[in-house]
């Protein structure tokens, strides 16, 4: 069953990771039948785009805005900077605008229903307003892409590895959390040029920047094809059906960053098992070019 529409959602993102965050970003901006957007946050990340987390981070916030100008939207200005920082080794949080806006959100009471808060990066912002304000774990529902099924050999994914300790902060905390595993899920996004040639128009702004973004990106890489990993975070509130989820126990993660057998004791999260990549490729290039209609 779908939920209620629109829900209320927050997105945290490492939008200049990689090129699936901005699609992303843009696809919860445009369904607004579904999703009210109220915040952006962005998330550190560290690899060969940036100089460390906080570079990282900062070119995150800078995409943001750049990919809001394209949009026509700004958000009200709740756009916020996260974490400069992955956890500490002593599992201090980390403090930042971000943090603090999504526990004010979380724990307002003039506005109905939870807030959704959709992680597509490290778990750092995430895990850091748990262990600030353990009370909003009653107030959000979370949707978090990283990893791969618990029934995979590994758990090591990008997201996961690069804090480790955030996410073990998620999986121990007793939040409602959806799981949406890399490997046998998400990875069914996988899209090329040539797609993207022939589903969105040229001459159109944001259509061209994306598109741009993603050919660059498979140049340098010297790929074919990609995941639009992050888009199936988003697609699971859009319409539950497409990515379809089944309760587990939730894991531990090893230090060598496997999914550890877990005691019946463990509370209950949920996992997605599959997802359908056509109709959520059509749905987004869809509406990546229509002019936005807001819900009222």
């Amino acid at each position: 069953m779908k939920p209620e529409a629109p829900v209320r959602m927050v997105l945290d993102t490492d939008t200049f990771n990689e090129v699936d965050d901005q699609f992303t970003l843009a696809y919860a901006l445009r369904s607004p039948e579904r999703l009210r957007v109220e915040a952006c946050y962005a998330a550190p990340f560290h690899n060969a785009r940036s100089t460390g987390a906080g570079d990282g981070m900062e070119k995150s916030y800078e995409e943001i805005l750049r990919v809001l100008s394209l949009l026509g939207e700004d958000l009200g200005g709740h756009v916020h900077r996260g974490a400069t920082s992955f956890l500490a080794a002593d599992g201090r949080p980390v403090e930042s605008d971000a943090v603090r806006d999504l526990i004010s959100r979380a724990l307002d009471d003039s506005e109905p229903g939870p807030l959704h808060v959709v992680g597509i990066a490290a778990a750092t912002n995430l895990a850091s307003a748990i262990l600030i304000e353990p009370r909003i774990v009653n107030r959000v529902r979370m949707i978090w892409l990283g990893g791969h099924p618990l029934d995979w050999p590994t758990a090591d994914e990008f997201n996961l590895r690069q804090d480790v300790r955030a996410a073990r902060v998620l999986f121990d905390s007793g939040v409602p959390l959806t799981l949406i595993p890399c490997k046998n899920v998400a990875e069914h996004l996988r899209v090329t040029a040539a797609d993207l040639r022939e589903a969105l128009p040229t001459g159109h702004p944001l259509c061209d920047f994306l598109r741009q973004r993603f050919d660059l990106y498979l140049r340098e890489k010297g790929f074919l094809s990609k995941p639009l990993w992050d888009v199936a975070a988003i697609a699971r509130l859009v319409n539950p059906e497409w990515v379809p989820v089944a309760p587990a126990r939730s894991p531990r993660i090893t230090d060598d960053l496997r999914w550890d057998d877990v005691p019946s004791a463990r509370h209950s999260i949920q996992v997605a098992t599959q997802l359908r990549r056509d109709p959520i490729f059509v749905d987004l290039c869809r509406k990546l070019v229509r002019t936005p209609v807001r819900a009222d």
